[in-house]
């Protein structure tokens, strides 16, 4: 990467934080550009540079989340289309370290009004990449609507994220992964797992 695209990076990195910091303690009606640019030590051109309106500046930041959210989830399938629970490691599931990554994002969007449609935006693209996974074929999973299989999917694992954060985010990813394997393995929830062991 090139240094004038490192340093946009920054810049841009450092908007978006200052975003969130403000986020925290206000709403985001409320929160100016001058806010922002107060906040990360930089002044009214460098934000131009980059962004329109703080709306745009907020936009990247929720799409950044969506496809940092889409790379943590795809990472067990990078070698295989399908997924059998027995083979699966705590390592191989980053989904609660991209959770950690922007837990004050995370904590804002759960824990107050803020952005109120943006977990129903997580959970949608959740459902997408669910619907992605090949099931493996038994007869019991043709029986099973593959919307409905998603949509399962997606809010139990939203619901864990939910838990994890409500809880001031008192266990590790790895502890947090470790539990999603477990509940996975567990025979009562066997329809949990995206393919069944």
């Amino acid at each position: 990467m090139s240094a004038p695209n490192r340093r946009v990076n920054k810049t841009k990195r450092e908007l978006k934080d200052a975003l969130v910091q403000l986020m925290e303690s206000k709403d985001f009606k409320q929160i100016s550009i001058t806010d922002i640019v107060t906040l990360a030590d930089l002044n009214r051109g460098t934000f131009y540079k980059h962004y329109q309106t703080k709306e745009e500046l907020l936009g990247e930041l929720m799409n950044d989340v969506i496809e940092d959210l889409v790379r943590a989830y795809n990472e067990p399938y990078l070698h295989t289309d399908k997924l059998v629970v027995s083979e699966l490691t705590t390592s191989s599931i980053i989904i609660f370290k991209h959770v950690d990554l922007y837990a004050d994002f995370y904590r804002i969007i759960i824990n107050s009004n803020a952005l109120p449609g943006f977990q129903n935006r997580i959970c949608d693209s959740l459902k997408q990449l669910v619907k992605r996974v090949q099931l493996i074929n038994e007869p019991s999973s043709r029986t099973i609507d593959p919307d409905l299989f998603a949509s399962y999917i997606a809010y139990s694992l939203f619901g864990l994220i939910v838990e994890w954060v409500r809880g001031g985010f008192k266990f590790t990813p790895e502890h947090m992964a470790a539990q999603l394997l477990a509940i996975l393995s567990y025979p009562y929830a066997a329809g949990v797992s995206p393919v069944r062991s």
